[in-house]
């Protein structure tokens, strides 16, 4: 939790914990504001645990919900309101403190300059700039009716698709107004937490300020989505704000549910439990893996779709062979519980596969679904199918990687541009909307029934590009996504299954057999992963530098099943 002090005051803060409220009371906060409604998040305490945690500290607490996107002048009342009657100082917290920040900004739009105000909340930490005119037409006594900022191009989501696809359109057409909304303040190379969960790769070297990849010309705009209005071509941001586009690509990325295996979310970190799908835990499964003498380990995959298929496996091979180098594999008892029915969805890769699982005598059990950890007792809960008929089976662990569970994201599947499964739903050969044909979706948060990985991102922005570019000169797609991705299967230090594939499982080797033979272990592959992917990242995908990804404008329609 981090307290952003916008005046003496008053402060916002993202989502607070029962430890937080001691903080805040240690801090000389007296009273805490929560502007957030239950159950928004999997993991977010309600609003009663934080406020008997207040008064145990000792301080009032007040709960003023609001919906994402609906700062209302009624809402702004009732906040100025409750602050006249708060003892202060005071701490409003949301899901990031925005929506907090953005209420304290227009109750006092009456009575503080807009510069003022926007100055203040800057220092804090948060960019209301999108605010100015509400807040100019406030101070100068008008209703504040929001007008929407206009960009030729919006962009929601700053992953690797976002900002990708801002630098192929500015690549082919500079001149373009693009903005990127994103709220997080780091980006994150997810691609290596593999190797930094095995001990090869820093924590740091995955991690880089925003603002530093954002393409230069790019206006970002740091909030969430709360809304989309594309009958109107407008986004309606999490502070009420809204932005008018000729031309939508939607990057969210998904969502990792770890509220839905019970009890996960209270032992992660801890217990011998452990996930590097997260950057905060793939330290703590590089620590598990070095101090593991003997014992079980299991390492889950839920059912698809995820994010990187291969990954749940990597990290198998990658421990197994730590273990092995270091003469304690034959005390250690490696499992892969997978909910699925086959080791990996391609089979010409399997055969390599099949021989790293007898190499390290891991067991594969297939139809294993993991939905409880008990932490404490280090017991993890499967639902197993046989047939038609399932049972539940309880393994005790010394160490436990888990792979959560992944959906579309909530604003997502609330939102006019969801399939019934929750994605953005796209043609998969165009990444064209299917209802709105200005609106493009790309990365994990797409329906298009590719491998969800960065490899596919590759691809994939330039096609959106090319064909956002098209229509918005009034014409046609030209450009066609095959489905391609890859999937860097790390079988040991030093070796790599590379697995590229497009739709329907079809084989799409970047390199000639000679060179690079994907369906074997190599250390050329290992070269690729460890010390090209990365550069090409950072400095080729982000910058418009489409390496072995130029679009395929030679259109013909094509079957992604």
């Amino acid at each position: 939790m981090e307290i952003k002090q916008i005046e003496p005051g008053f402060a916002a803060s993202p989502q607070l914990s029962e430890e937080d409220v001691v903080r805040a009371a240690e801090a000389g906060y007296k009273t805490i504001i929560c502007n957030r409604p239950d159950g928004e998040g999997s993991d977010q305490p309600p609003a009663s645990v934080i406020a008997e945690a207040a008064e145990r500290a000792g301080l009032s607490f007040r709960y003023l919900p609001v919906k994402p996107g609906a700062v209302t002048p009624e809402v702004t009342r009732a906040f100025a309101e409750t602050l006249d009657g708060c003892k202060g100082p005071v701490l409003g917290y949301c899901r990031t403190g925005t929506r907090s920040a953005t209420l304290w900004s227009l109750a006092h739009a009456p009575n503080l300059s807009p510069d003022a105000i926007l100055q203040a909340t800057s220092e804090a930490g948060y960019d209301l700039s999108g605010l100015s005119a509400q807040l100019a037409e406030r101070f100068e006594g008008g209703s504040g009716t929001d007008r929407p900022e206009t960009f030729d191009v919006v962009i929601v989501g700053g992953g690797a698709g976002g900002i990708s696809a801002a630098a192929s359109l500015l690549k082919r057409r500079p001149e373009l107004q693009v903005a990127i909304v994103e709220p997080k303040e780091d980006h994150f190379y997810q691609p290596g937490w593999t190797l930094v969960g095995a001990g090869i790769f820093n924590q740091d070297q995955t991690r880089r300020r925003m603002a530093d990849v954002i393409p230069d010309g790019v206006r970002w705009v740091r909030s969430a989505v709360a809304s989309f209005l594309p009958d109107r071509n407008e986004v309606v941001l999490e502070n009420a704000q809204r932005l008018a586009y000729r031309e939508l690509v939607v990057s969210p990325g998904l969502k990792l549910d770890w509220g839905a295996v019970e009890g996960l979310s209270e032992t992660l970190g801890k217990n011998g439990v452990t996930s590097n799908y997260r950057f905060d835990l793939a330290p703590y499964t590089w620590e598990l893996v070095r101090n593991l003498k003997s014992g079980k380990a299991i390492f889950t995959q839920p059912p698809m779709p995820i994010k990187c298929a291969g990954a749940p496996q990597k990290v198998m091979y990658l421990s197994a062979d730590h273990w092995r180098r270091t003469g304690r594999l034959d005390d250690i008892d490696v499992e892969f519980a997978n909910a699925g029915a086959v080791l990996f969805g391609v089979k010409d890769y399997v055969p390599a596969l099949m021989e790293y699982v007898k190499k390290y005598d891991a067991t594969l059990s297939f139809n294993h679904n993991l939905i409880k950890v008990d932490g404490e007792r280090k017991v993890a809960t499967f639902r197993v199918n046989e047939g038609e008929e399932t049972r539940e089976v309880e393994k005790p662990f010394e160490m436990l990687h888990v792979t959560p569970p992944q959906t579309g994201l909530d604003f997502i599947k609330a939102s006019p541009l969801a399939d019934e499964a929750g994605w953005v739903a796209v043609d998969p050969d165009t990444l064209q909307h299917v209802r709105y044909p200005n609106v493009w979706g790309i990365g994990d948060g797409c329906s298009a029934p590719n491998a969800k990985t960065a490899a596919a991102v590759r691809k994939q922005a330039p096609v959106a590009a090319v064909n956002l570019l098209a229509h918005l000169d009034g014409k046609a797609p030209v450009a066609r996504y095959d489905g391609y991705g890859s999937c860097p299967l790390t079988v040991e230090r030093g070796k790599i299954v590379l697995a590229e594939f497009g739709y329907g499982g079809a084989l799409k080797p970047s390199f000639p057999k000679w060179l690079l033979d994907g369906t074997k272990p190599t250390r050329r592959a290992w070269f690729l992963k460890e010390r090209m992917l990365p550069p090409m990242y950072w400095h080729g995908m982000f910058k418009g530098r489409e390496y072995l990804a130029e679009p395929n404008l030679k259109f013909e329609k094509i079957a992604a099943e």
